[in-house]
């Protein structure tokens, strides 16, 4: 497994490379839904990378930019277990060198959710993806569906700007009681993590009354939110039912559709969805 530090050191490695790329950007700390990924890139393309890099420039003030949990060596061996060729670690100086001062700003599918809830988050997901996507090139990039919204974001801006790779999406990794795989799990107490099972048990309501009929969004957000407020551990951001592409929220579910929710519970702020179609 190579491990590049640089962006001349990856341009490189690009550039002798036999067959297409299949890329994984991360920020580290990796749990099995990193790992689906890459898995997903072995099986779709010649060669597997992964990225690692914590982005500042998606943090916003008072959030945990510095407290983010980090565990390079691990995060290594984890690569390695599942056949990663490459690793992409670079420094904050080779991603943002001074004098930086280019960003990609998407419109309206930023403005919403996450991105209402933390304003200015999707201009630095999109600049440092862009970036990574012109410095190693890839056919495909692997995300996870757990990010709905970065999902929906990434592929606009991919298709907006004419770049020249798929962003495939795969499906949200999940705990044996429902929990979405994710990195800041770790920062749940015991407690906090025998409750928070509820995001799932909510969206999996959801489901349900829609596979009952019920088509009415507003009647779906009551009951998710009632069994929410049930957990009282937790305090809900957002309960949204809105359409796929755009983010839109819908008053009645006549097109596919994502159920999303935010929850915070105690330290972490957990988020979650689930796929209507």
């Amino acid at each position: 497994m190579e491990i590049l530090r640089t962006v001349a050191a990856m341009k490189t490695y690009r550039r002798a490379a036999r067959g297409s790329i299949g890329f994984v950007p991360t920020m580290g700390y990796l749990h099995e839904g990193h790992l689906e990924l890459v898995r997903n890139a072995k099986r779709g393309d010649a060669l597997a990378g992964a990225s690692i890099y914590v982005n500042p420039t998606q943090f916003l003030p008072g959030e945990d930019f510095r407290s983010y949990p980090r565990d390079e060596p691990r995060d290594l061996r984890l690569l390695e277990s599942v056949g990663t060729d490459f690793v992409f670690i670079p420094s904050p100086e080779e991603m943002y060198p001074d004098g930086f001062d280019t960003w990609v700003d998407l419109g309206k599918v930023t403005q919403r959710l996450e991105g209402a809830a933390r304003p200015g988050h999707f201009k630095g997901v999109a600049t440092v993806v862009a970036k990574l996507f012109n410095i190693v090139e890839p056919a495909h990039a692997y995300f996870g569906q757990k990010d709905a919204q970065q999902c929906v974001v990434v592929r606009r801006m991919v298709a907006d700007l004419n770049m020249n790779l798929e962003v495939v999406i795969v499906p949200t990794v999940r705990e044996a009681d429902g929990l979405a795989m994710s990195s800041r799990n770790v920062y749940l107490t015991p407690e906090e993590r025998r409750a928070a099972p509820v995001l799932y048990r909510s969206l999996s309501l959801a489901k349900s009354l829609y596979e009952k009929g019920e088509r009415d969004a507003s009647l779906i957000k009551e009951r998710m939110t009632a069994l929410l407020k049930a957990e009282l551990l937790g305090k809900i951001d957002y309960v949204s039912i809105a359409d796929l592409n755009t983010l839109e929220e819908l008053q009645v579910i006549d097109r596919p559709a994502v159920v999303s929710l935010a929850f915070k519970l105690g330290k972490p702020r957990l988020i979650d969805n689930i796929i209507l179609e």
